[in-house]
């Protein structure tokens, strides 16, 4: 039996790069999915109720350079993972209905043996109105799922 892929949930963010290397001694090298998941500039409005507030002109030119960031985010995890001893791939992915269905999409669609989000600081309020990406992934996935979490800074 060949080993499962990972998929490591990656934003270019301090929270996705320690997860990334919180498992390096965890798991043997393996293969690994760099997956950046971006959203369209109405899907967020609408998914944070910001939505008819204002229009924009250039919509497409705002989401051409979201993809874009979200290439060379992956590019940059994949290239890190690589470092670590992963064969890795990096991938985007456009978050039609948001962001943790789109890594649970993914995950199935690779049968990935493993999920690895970072955990992201959203505060107390927003935390309990929005719920986080990670949560959301762990709760929905009925694959296992790693949620690194930040370290103690005492």
């Amino acid at each position: 039996m060949s080993p499962k892929v990972t998929l490591f949930c990656y934003d270019g963010s301090d929270d996705s790069r320690l997860a990334l290397a919180s498992v390096i001694d965890l798991l043997a090298s393996s293969d690994a999915v760099i997956l950046t998941v971006w959203q369209p500039l109405t899907a967020r409005l609408a998914e944070t109720g910001g939505f008819g507030v204002f229009a924009l002109d250039d919509e497409d030119v705002v989401d051409t350079q979201e993809e874009a960031a979200a290439r060379e985010t992956a590019e940059d995890g994949a290239k890190r993972a690589s470092e670590q001893g992963f064969s890795a791939t990096a991938r985007v992915e456009e978050a039609a209905e948001g962001v943790w269905r789109a890594i649970v999409d993914v995950a199935d669609e690779i049968d990935a043996g493993l999920i690895v989000c970072g955990t992201r600081g959203r505060g107390g309020v927003k935390s309990l109105l929005l719920g986080s990406v990670s949560h959301t992934v762990l709760a929905q996935s009925h694959r296992p799922v790693l949620i690194a979490p930040k370290p103690r800074t005492d």
